[in-house]
Parts: C-alpha cells; sequence; structure tokens
C-alpha cells in the first residue's frame, strides 16, 4: 500500500508538470514573441531552466537553491517583461540572479549576493531586481550621518548593504535596482545645499585675516554645537586682497557671524595708529622708500574715488630704524593692511648664487738666435744687434780684463850719489767691463781673436711653456655683484713737472691692478636658470719700455643663461703671433752655407690661450648652504693632512698646519655656577 501510493503520488506529480508545460507551450505557440508564464507547484529549479531555455540564456543555479513555486500571469509579457518577472520571482522567494561580464546569469541566495561579482554601474540603467553596486558622490551633507538612515530603508534580508567613505564623503550602495535607484534618489533629494549659502562681508576698519582668527576661535571653544542639526559647521575664510570676510554655512550660523563680524568692524578711537615692524631680511632703509612710493600711490587713489564727497586727512608716516632693522608706519587702518602686505612679501629670503670659476691660461713661446760677427783690428767688421753680442765691446772688455805687466823706476840714494832702478810690476786687469758683458749673454758664446782678426758666434734657443690656473668661488645673493681679484698693485706714471725753475719737481703715480679678476652679477629667473653678467679679466707685466712698463690683458665681458649646476666655458684662442728677424751684410749674407757667417738670425713664435669655466649653483636655504661650506672645508683640510703626512723636507720632527674637524657646534663659556663648582671639584682633588 506504501508503494502503491508513492506511486501514484509520483504520477500525479509527473501529471502536473506535464500540465504546466503543455499550458506554457501551448501560451508560447500562440504568439512566439509574447510569454504567459504560469506554474503551480513546479520546482524552482525546473522553473529556472524553462525561462532559461525560453531567453536562450546559460543560467548557473546554486546547489542550496530548492523549493516550489507558484505564479499565473493574465497578460502576455515580451522578452524584457518575462525577465523582470523571473527576476520579481526569484526575489520573493529570497533568490537573486547576478550577471556575470561573460553573459552567465548565476542564481544564488540573496544574503550572498552583496559578496559576489555584482557590477558597478553609473546612472539608472536598471529599474527592476538586478543586482547592482553604485558610488554616489555626496557633497553637503557628512556621510557618516546619512549611512545610518539610509541602512533602515536598504533590503538588508534581501542581500542590500550601505557603506559609507567619510574621507572622501562618498556612498557605496549595494542592492536591487529598484532599491538602489530609491536610495539613490533620497540621497539627491537630501544633498542639497539648501540655505548653506555663501555671504560676503566687506570690512571698513578691521583686519580680515584677525577678525578670522577670533571668530575661528569661538567656533572651537563652542564644540560641535554647529553640527546639532545635522549640517556642516559655518565657515569663515579671510580676503586680504579686498580686505572681506566670506561667510557660509546655514542661514542662522551665518545670520550669527555676520552680526559678531559687524559689530567688531567698528572705527577707532583714533583715526590712525602706530605700528612697529621688525624686519627679518630686508633693510628698513630700503623698504622706506618702497612703501613711501606705494602710501601716495594708495593717498591719490583714495582721494581721486571720494572727490566728491568730504573725506578726512590722510596722513602717512614710514620711517626706518637702522639699528634695529625695524619700520615706524603711522597710517590708517586699510593703508596699514596693504602696507603690511606689500611688507610682507617683500621681507622674504632671497636665494644666493655660488658661482664655480675655473680659470686657465695657456702660453707657448719658443726662440731661436744664431749670429756670428767678424771684426780686423786695422778696421772694419760687423755688427748685430738682434740678441748677438757685438765683437767691438767683446774686444774691449777681454783687453780691459788682461793682466798687464808695467816697468816703474825706484830712486834711491847711495854714497851721495842718486840711482834710478827700473822695476816690473804686474797690474790686475778690470773684470767689470766683461763680466757686465757677460751678464747679458744668452746662450752659447764663443769668440777669438788671432792675427788681427776677431770672431764672435753667439747660438740661443728658447723654449716658454707657462700655466696659470685659478679657481675663484664667489657666493653672492641674487642681483648683487660680487667682486674677485688675486694680484697686484702696479705703480705707474701719469704725469711729472718740474717747476718754473726746476725747484718742485715731482712725478704723479696711479696703482693700477693687475692679476686675475671676475666679477659676476647672477639673477634667477623663473626655474633653475642663471643669468650671469660676467666680467673676466687676466692681466700681467710683459716688460718696460722707454715710457713706462708694458701690462699683457685678456678680458672677457658677456651675458649668458646657465641651469643650475650647469658649465658654461668662456673663452678660447687670444693671440699667436710668429716673428722672423734677419741681419745680414749684403751679397755676403746670401751666399749659401758661407752667408750665414755674415748674417744674424733670429726667430720667435708665441701662441696664448685663455678659457673660462663657470658653474652657478642655486642656494635657497641655509642647510644646502651649509653642506656645500662642510665640502669645501673638508676638501682644504685633507690637502692639509697630505702633506702633514709627507713631511716637511729637512725638518723631520716638524708638522705642517691643519684645519680642526669640522664642529657645527657652537661651544658656550661655563656659566659661573659651573665654574664654582669645577673649581671646588679641583680644591678637594
Amino acid at each position: 500500500m506504501i508503494c502503491t501510493s508513492r506511486n501514484h503520488s509520483n504520477v500525479i506529480k509527473g501529471l502536473f508538470l506535464a500540465i504546466g508545460s503543455a499550458l506554457f507551450a501551448v501560451s508560447s505557440l500562440v504568439a512566439a514573441a509574447d510569454y504567459s508564464p504560469n506554474f503551480k507547484n513546479t520546482e524552482i529549479g525546473e522553473f529556472i531552466n524553462i525561462v532559461g531555455k525560453n531567453l536562450e540564456k546559460t543560467i548557473i543555479v546554486d546547489p542550496n537553491v530548492r523549493g516550489k513555486i507558484t505564479v499565473r500571469s493574465y497578460d502576455l509579457l515580451n522578452e524584457e517583461q518575462y525577465y523582470q518577472f523571473f527576476l520579481n520571482v526569484l526575489q520573493v522567494y529570497g533568490y537573486s540572479a547576478v550577471t556575470m561580464p561573460s553573459g552567465v546569469i548565476k542564481v544564488i541566495r540573496s544574503k550572498d549576493a552583496k559578496a559576489s561579482n555584482i557590477p558597478v554601474v553609473e546612472g539608472n540603467p536598471f529599474d527592476g531586481d538586478e543586482m547592482i553596486t553604485r558610488v554616489m558622490p555626496v557633497y553637503n551633507v557628512p556621510v557618516r550621518e546619512l549611512a545610518p538612515l539610509l541602512r533602515q530603508l536598504n533590503d538588508t534580508a534581501g542581500g542590500g548593504n550601505v557603506v559609507s567613505h567619510d574621507a572622501s564623503n562618498v556612498m557605496m550602495l549595494t542592492g536591487r535596482a529598484a532599491v538602489v535607484n530609491r536610495l539613490v534618489e533620497i540621497i539627491e533629494r537630501v544633498d542639497k545645499a539648501g540655505d548653506e549659502e555663501v555671504e560676503i562681508v566687506k570690512l571698513k576698519f578691521a583686519s580680515a585675516t584677525e577678525l578670522v582668527r577670533i571668530v575661528e576661535s569661538i567656533n572651537k571653544s563652542q564644540g560641535g554645537k554647529a553640527n546639532a542639526a545635522g549640517k556642516s559647521a559655518p565657515r569663515v575664510v579671510a580676503d586680504d586682497r579686498t580686505n572681506s570676510v566670506i561667510v557660509s554655512g546655514d542661514i542662522k550660523a551665518r545670520k550669527r557671524l555676520v552680526n559678531l563680524i559687524e559689530r567688531m568692524d567698528s572705527e577707532l578711537e583714533s583715526n590712525g595708529n602706530t605700528r612697529v615692524i621688525f624686519l627679518n631680511y630686508a633693510k628698513s632703509e630700503d623698504l622706506v622708500k618702497v612703501l613711501q612710493g606705494v602710501s601716495a600711490s594708495l593717498a591719490a587713489e583714495t582721494q581721486g574715488a571720494a572727490k566728491n564727497r568730504q573725506t578726512k586727512s590722510r596722513d602717512i608716516s614710514i620711517d626706518a630704524h637702522q639699528d634695529s632693522n625695524a619700520l615706524v608706519i603711522t597710517a590708517e587702518p586699510d593703508m596699514m593692511r596693504s602696507l603690511e602686505d606689500v611688507i610682507r612679501k617683500l621681507d622674504v629670503r632671497r636665494a644666493q648664487v655660488q658661482v664655480e670659476a675655473i680659470v686657465v691660461e695657456v702660453f707657448e713661446g719658443d726662440g731661436t738666435t744664431l749670429g756670428v760677427q767678424w771684426a780686423n783690428e786695422k778696421g772694419g767688421g760687423t755688427q748685430f744687434t738682434n740678441g748677438v753680442v757685438g765683437i767691438g765691446s767683446l774686444a774691449v772688455g777681454v783687453n780691459q780684463a788682461e793682466d798687464k805687466t808695467i816697468v816703474d823706476t825706484i830712486t834711491t840714494t847711495s854714497n851721495g850719489d842718486t840711482v834710478v832702478v827700473p822695476t816690473e810690476k804686474t797690474q790686475l786687469g778690470d773684470l767689470s767691463t766683461l763680466g757686465a758683458l757677460l751678464g747679458g749673454v744668452n746662450g752659447f758664446l764663443l769668440g777669438g781673436v788671432k792675427d788681427g782678426w776677431g770672431a764672435v758666434l753667439q747660438a740661443v734657443s728658447t723654449d716658454t711653456n707657462s700655466n696659470i690656473l685659478a679657481t675663484p668661488h664667489l657666493t653672492t645673493m641674487d642681483n648683487e655683484e660680487a667682486f674677485f681679484i688675486v694680484g697686484q698693485e702696479v705703480p705707474i706714471i701719469t704725469g711729472s713737472t718740474t717747476g718754473s725753475s726746476n725747484s718742485n719737481p715731482f712725478t704723479s703715480v696711479e696703482r693700477q691692478e693687475v692679476g686675475i679678476k671676475l666679477k659676476v652679477t647672477p639673477q634667477i629667473n623663473e626655474g633653475d636658470a642663471v643669468q650671469l653678467l660676467i666680467e673676466q679679466e687676466v692681466s700681467s707685466v710683459s716688460g718696460a719700455t722707454s715710457v713706462d712698463i708694458l701690462i699683457n690683458k685678456r678680458e672677457i665681458k658677456t651675458s649668458v643663461i646657465v641651469d643650475d649646476g650647469g658649465t658654461i666655458v668662456l673663452g678660447g684662442l687670444i693671440d699667436e703671433d710668429v716673428q722672423e728677424s734677419v741681419s745680414k751684410v749684403p751679397l755676403l749674407g746670401d751666399i749659401p752655407l758661407i752667408g750665414h757667417l755674415f748674417k744674424s738670425t733670429s726667430t720667435s713664435v708665441r701662441k696664448r690661450n685663455l678659457m673660462v669655466f663657470i658653474r652657478p649653483t642655486i642656494i635657497r636655504d641655509g642647510v644646502t648652504m651649509n653642506e656645500i661650506s662642510q665640502k669645501k672645508y673638508q676638501y682644504i683640510r685633507a690637502e692639509q693632512l697630505k702633506r702633514q703626512s709627507q713631511g716637511i723636507p729637512l725638518m723631520p720632527f716638524s708638522e705642517g698646519p691643519s684645519l680642526p674637524e669640522w664642529d657645527e657646534s657652537l661651544s658656550l663659556p661655563p656659566s659661573f655656577e659651573d665654574y664654582i663648582e669645577k673649581e671646588k671639584k679641583e680644591g678637594n682633588d
């Protein structure tokens, strides 16, 4: 009997399923594009399969989706309505359909839907029971206060969720599309500025910045009373340019603050006030001229605007106190605020520029002289003056330098008779003339005299190679000139007079700087570029002329733009000189080979090259300056320690000087109490 009952029940169940399927098939045949779903006591899994087959969609069913449904539709539904009908049925029975990006639909329990891959949408593309997520920004209402209200209206049991992000004031809503759209509409209606408008209060006497400071202190002391109605606290902002206060908030809080500001914006008992402003970086005497010009312009502008009405006197007094680097200003409040704003913008730390330069001058010179001179004691010979010693002068010097024997007589008396006795003695030669002559000889000199003929041969070759290197470092403020010189002051005769009767002769002398000079004026442009006005000079004393000394001078004057930390090169080849001098005897000097005995040749080649490398570095703070100074200090100290380790020649037990270690701390002397305590301890010991 039991088996028979079960079989009978199964038969009835199958019959109902067949009847439901037949009815659905018949309704589908009536209109291919319309659906008339009717299900009675049908398994939800079978219902999902039929819907997926009709809509030609792939639907995955969670194993936890179980139960039977009974629904009936008396209207014909199109495809979109049919799909919404499908979602409505799932929602009624506690299930949800989640559409994946691939188009596959997952049917899961509603309470698990919020953790699934629900699409994040913008706007209102859905208005049914689709599970969606929307991110809603809120502009005027704090989300932390709005979130609890929305959670009460959301379908939390059906997978809905509300999350607020306080930092960005954003609300994240998850749930069925119809419910989420309803919550979005509520947020849009609540999130309105309402009466939280902005009001501008223009001040006449008080300072906007000072009033804002006072109002903010009052609001802070009142705590969170401004948020009691769920609205943001009123805010006040100062506009120094127009000396106005901008107030925002709800109408009640706004009126309260505006009333307070207007009551505080009252005229002082005196028409003006006096302030002492201490400067940090600028010079007070420099700012006085600027402020006087600004005050005169402000007074003229105010007088022109109020020309048609009677106005009070607007006298302004601006003085500088150099000892304390302060300004003493007496002016009316509005003018005082304008002048204070100008002072605040000008009294700033100015950037500095460190200019590192490398000055290199290379000088090369080669010279060769070869000459032969002849002479005869009877007369005649050659004489060349291009660097060759004359034979006549050499012969005279040699003659004076020779020792000579002279005969002298000595008169004696013997037995009353006078006797004259001849005596020979040697007279030493005079070497002064020969010494002075040979002192000017340069190179090889060979000479000889025989049979009345004398000859002098002189040959000399010179090679000069000098390298002048200087590395000046200058640090100066922006738009300030810096000057560097290493050299001497050379006296130069500028005039002389002997007087009317040579009674009071005198000579006027002017000293001229000779050496390496560098003059730089940096200007920091927008960004990290530096414009440099450079004047570079390298000078030296070359020799003397019949009038005065001869000075060599190489100078560069230019204006360039260099990036911060970049290097620029200036200069190049200055001069190259080749000179050849030939002195010869006509006809005889032109004879090949033998002609060299009758001429003197001198050749010289000189080349001078000057180059300057400059690198500017912008220094905007004291930390950078300290780092650069420390690097330079450590470099000099390292060089000194290196030389100290090598020792001093011939003085093995002596040490060279060296800088102490870099120490940024300031060592102060002990106080009186510390000194007394130290003396007591030393006395006890």
